[in-house]
């Protein structure tokens, strides 16, 4: 199901999208692979997606875990590649969708601020002018010396919030952003996110926090066992999103 949008005016299409992953249930040694023990399981994690999302939409991905939202956000984003299809991205994206992406271990939180920000498609002058900014925002000015090994998933939440938020992106890409760190951080990063919504940023946010999906989101893509169940408005796609999951639940009881 597509999104219809003036040819001009789409800044992501996705066209027939899957992704396979292979799982290997059991680590083959030299023996194992001669004698072609062990065995392997193939996972269809998005089955032929077709998408289509104008520029300044704000759209919410919901659904259930393990249904495909992450890895079709990863796929946007060039963090991983389809198994097969097309996908076409226009303009510059930001994305918190893996909060290792980008970022190297042993390096400080300073010199990630560079190599995640030249990532992010930022010259070295642009981040030159946003770094005081990236760190007050982050408000982790006591640890930016401190290796990024060392940060909790919190601080890696802040930190590449506050580089994808001042990298000027045309699209940014949210995984569960509010549901990370804590609750002054949470805030700060909601008030952003309404920020942006006045402005034309194209703007893509995975949450199981449904009223914060209805109130941030325009239309919302319900993602079901690796396939696109239904678009429309958020309220009536978390309506019926709602029910589905009470009747599951109930069935369970029952059952």
């Amino acid at each position: 199901m597509k999104i219809d949008s003036g040819i001009n005016n789409i800044v992501i299409k996705l066209d027939q999208v899957s992704k396979e992953y292979i799982l290997h249930h059991q680590k083959p040694t030299l023996v194992e692979n001669i004698f072609k023990l062990g065995h392997s399981e193939s996972i269809l994690a998005l089955k032929n997606i077709n998408l289509e999302i104008k520029r300044g939409e704000k759209i919410g991905i919901i659904g259930d875990n393990g249904s495909g939202k992450t890895t079709l956000l990863k796929i946007i984003s060039g963090i991983t590649t389809p198994t097969k299809g097309r996908v076409v991205v226009k303009g510059r994206i930001a994305t918190l969708v893996d909060l290792e992406a980008g970022f190297h271990p042993d390096l400080t939180g300073e010199e990630n601020i560079f190599i995640n920000g030249m990532l992010l498609g930022m010259s070295k002058k642009e981040i030159n002018n946003q770094f005081y900014k990236i760190i007050e925002y982050s408000g982790l000015s006591k640890f930016i010396d401190a290796p990024f090994y060392t940060y909790s998933s919190g601080m890696r939440l802040r930190l590449g919030f506050a580089i994808a938020i001042h990298s000027n992106p045309d699209i940014l890409l949210l995984d569960e952003v509010l549901a990370v760190g804590d609750g002054e951080f949470q805030e700060k990063t909601y008030t952003t996110i309404q920020n942006l919504i006045n402005e034309k940023k194209t703007i893509i946010y995975i949450s199981h926090i449904l009223p914060v999906i209805t109130k941030l989101c325009q239309k919302v893509i319900w993602i079901n066992k690796g396939t696109i169940q239904d678009i429309g408005r958020s309220d009536k796609m978390v309506k019926n999103y709602q029910v589905g999951l009470n009747i599951l639940t109930k069935s369970i009881l029952i059952g």
